[in-house]
């Protein structure tokens, strides 16, 4: 097999699950339709090869799938828990904050919980409010979790094999609508956690978004709106730990920093991003999310709630025209 391939963001989720189930046979995946492959192909041909013993089917039961898995991790294995989608983890949420997240914390370092718990995030084209949200935010508040947010299949690749190898639990957020882009992928590339990429680079207003706000964030940067500015985008890739000397080094640089994301705006993960950068630089700061709506069903509903190049190069444009 080739280093570099191009696959899809689906298919190199699927890839780097089998290289560690087959490097590790303590790695295990649960949760539902995974003998099919799961929702989105992420699993496809694993149950054939690895068995049903270590790619387990479960009952509906987010609550039940999650709190098995916890106990997993403590008794030795390393769980890639499948949730399908991160509104269906609302039903687990004590076995993430009250087990996953705390364990190693509340027992002195005795148990860890090495699980990846898989929660889709993002708008799902005409799924409406119960299966389009990005609650990233919620998570990347707790203490003891890592937040994982790949925009891209490299980074699906490569950070899926970081978190599995973390020791500790990691929220893992593929966004709904990435399944099917398709890209080079260097199945040696490491990519740790925390450590941001910057996609462009520029001097006069830092950008920083991650997940599907990455391809809109460079969309925009062929507005007209844009023309003559020198925009440098960053994206992420995991909240927590997230990178912030990469990002206060480029803000202190360009003087002005735009967070953007798909989530509500209001208390997003983008405004952490916002105060910090702005206490440590002095920097001038916008911020560009959703409305605190809920994802409308209706397509003039949903588009208000969905980033647009449009969307962000207006906001882009107006924190330029602002002195620093």
């Amino acid at each position: 097999m080739t280093a570099v391939q191009t696959l899809t963001y689906a298919q190199a989720g699927a890839l780097a699950l089998h290289q560690a189930m087959r490097d590790d046979p303590a790695v295990v995946a649960v949760g539902e339709d995974l003998g099919r492959g799961g929702v989105f192909g992420q699993y496809r041909g694993l149950q054939q090869e690895f068995g049903a013993g270590r790619v387990i089917d479960t009952p509906i039961s987010e609550a039940n799938i999650m709190g098995a898995a916890v106990g997993m991790a403590l008794a030795g294995l390393r769980p890639v828990v499948e949730l399908r989608v991160i509104d269906f983890a609302l039903c687990a949420m004590d076995e993430i904050v009250n087990q996953a997240a705390k364990n190693r914390f509340m027992f002195g370092g005795q148990g860890r919980v090495p699980l990846v718990a898989r929660l889709p995030i993002g708008i799902w084209s005409a799924s409406a409010a119960q299966h389009s949200q990005s609650l990233e935010a919620w998570f990347a508040h707790l203490p003891g979790l890592v937040v994982a947010t790949p925009a891209t299949p490299q980074d699906n690749f490569s950070l899926l094999k970081a978190s599995l190898a973390s020791g500790d639990p990691v929220i893992y957020m593929e966004h709904k609508e990435l399944w099917g882009e398709s890209g080079e992928v260097d199945t040696t590339l490491e990519v740790p956690l925390g450590r941001a990429a910057t996609l462009r680079t520029g001097a006069d207003l830092t950008l920083v978004t991650w997940s599907r706000g990455v391809a809109p964030a460079l969309a925009a940067l062929q507005s007209p709106e844009l023309a003559g500015a020198s925009v440098e985008v960053i994206d992420l890739r995991t909240l927590w730990p997230w990178d912030q000397a990469a990002v206060h080094a480029s803000a202190a640089r360009t003087g002005r920093l735009l967070v953007v994301h798909e989530a509500v705006q209001v208390a997003g993960f983008g405004a952490e991003v916002a105060a910090s950068t702005a206490e440590a630089t002095g920097c001038r700061v916008a911020r560009l999310g959703a409305p605190r709506i809920p994802v409308g069903y209706a397509d003039v509903l949903e588009q208000e709630s969905r980033l647009s190049p449009e969307k962000i190069a207006r906001a882009a444009r107006t924190l330029l025209d602002r002195p620093r």
